[in-house]
């Protein structure tokens, strides 16, 4: 009797995509997984590697100037080369995980059995940018309409793109958050200094040097840590250079993720105060959230309503009035050793609650229905 077939399209590097490897765990002892994606295969799992030149993003651009979609879609270097190395693969279910990954698994699952984990809205993904917004936003919305409509089930990071995908295109995708496994870790004693940290991508969009500039502002004496991808390099050597001239703000290489979780432990408060520069912004349910509070730390966040509702409803820590230095700053201010003690007490106990080990379900309900509850073929 063998196992279903089921292929994970992801395009992405995903022996390094937290979410993607989540998927990975879940399913590879229950079905015969094969991976397809950048980068190193995933252990236990067949893997077909993208090559690392071929983009999924390098649109045509006459072809998007004259909305000739289909073509400019299956053009593309990396789509190209994905349908090619497919061809003639049989599959029982394909999870395709983002918009871009849909019409390829469309294409290969056997009687159309697709699952969307659609990780953004992507429509919306850089509307603060007016070009994007007028030539890319379409050719999203067209995707969306064309493919993703027509997958078997939807899952996506958050309440708020799932209504908006519902409202645009009459899909419904369950939510399944960016969870963190979960750590068996203690809350460590509360510094002094109180020790602040941030970990994440380090994008000028995301106004990092707001949250700099708020723990400069902040009369209660603090330290900040910055674990930063080098996603933009221009705007991380601003950051470096205010760093080396500060003695509250440290800068750090990005740690790997399988040792983030026990890095942040040693750190009290988690901080994320994200600007509402466009709609997944506004809307943003991200994994440092959720690693913060499996490393047990008290959390501190801008008024993003996903971000700021978890923090309210585990009392979790503070949500700043606005995206401003100088609300953070009085968010820090507020702070003292027995407030972090019970914010990270409280991180303690939700940890298990909003672990990824509880929100994978969502996952597994879809593609269990989509394969027979996991009965082999």
């Amino acid at each position: 009797m063998t196992k279903p077939a089921l292929l994970i399209l992801s395009f992405s590097p995903i022996a390094g995509d937290a979410r993607v490897l989540k998927q990975v765990r879940l399913f590879r002892d229950r079905y015969a997984v094969t991976t397809c994606g950048y980068g190193e295969a995933p252990e236990g799992v067949e893997h077909i590697r993208i090559p690392d030149g071929l983009s999924v993003t390098a649109l045509n651009g006459r072809l998007i100037t004259l909305r000739w979609y289909r073509r400019a879609f299956w053009s593309l270097p990396a789509v190209r080369w994905v349908r090619q190395a497919l061809a003639g693969r049989r599959f029982d279910a394909v999870l395709a995980n983002d918009l871009e990954a849909v019409p390829l698994a469309l294409r290969v699952a056997d009687g159309g059995r697709v699952h969307a984990d659609l990780h953004e809205y992507a429509p919306r993904l850089h509307e603060e940018h007016a070009a994007w917004n007028r030539r890319i936003r379409p050719f999203a919305e067209w995707l969306a309409r064309r493919y993703a409509a027509r997958a078997a089930s939807w899952t996506t990071v958050g309440a708020g793109l799932a209504r908006e995908y519902e409202r645009q295109f009459g899909f419904a995708p369950a939510v399944v958050t960016n969870a963190a496994p979960y750590a068996d870790l203690q809350p460590g004693p509360v510094g002094d200094p109180i020790r602040l940290v941030h970990s994440g991508a380090g994008l000028g969009n995301r106004n990092l040097m707001t949250m700099v500039e708020g723990v400069e502002l902040a009369r209660r004496e603090v330290t900040f840590d910055l674990y930063l991808t080098p996603n933009d390099p221009a705007y991380l050597d601003r950051i470096r250079r205010h760093a080396e001239r500060s003695t509250r703000v440290r800068l750090h290489d990005p740690v790997p993720y399988d040792r983030l979780i026990a890095t942040l432990n040693e750190y009290d408060v988690g901080v994320f105060v994200l600007p509402p520069v466009n709609f997944n912004y506004r809307w943003a349910l991200p994994n440092k959230l959720f690693d913060y509070i499996q490393a047990r730390l008290g959390i501190i966040v801008g008024p993003s309503e996903e971000m700021a509702h978890y923090v309210r409803e585990h009392d979790l820590g503070a949500v700043a009035d606005d995206f401003t230095a100088e609300s953070l700053a009085r968010a820090i201010d507020a702070l003292d050793g027995d407030a972090v003690r019970r914010m990270k007490l409280a991180s303690h106990a939700a940890a298990p609650v909003v672990s990824a080990e509880r929100e994978v379900h969502g996952w597994e309900t879809a593609i269990d229905r989509l394969l027979g509850a996991g009965s082999p073929s």
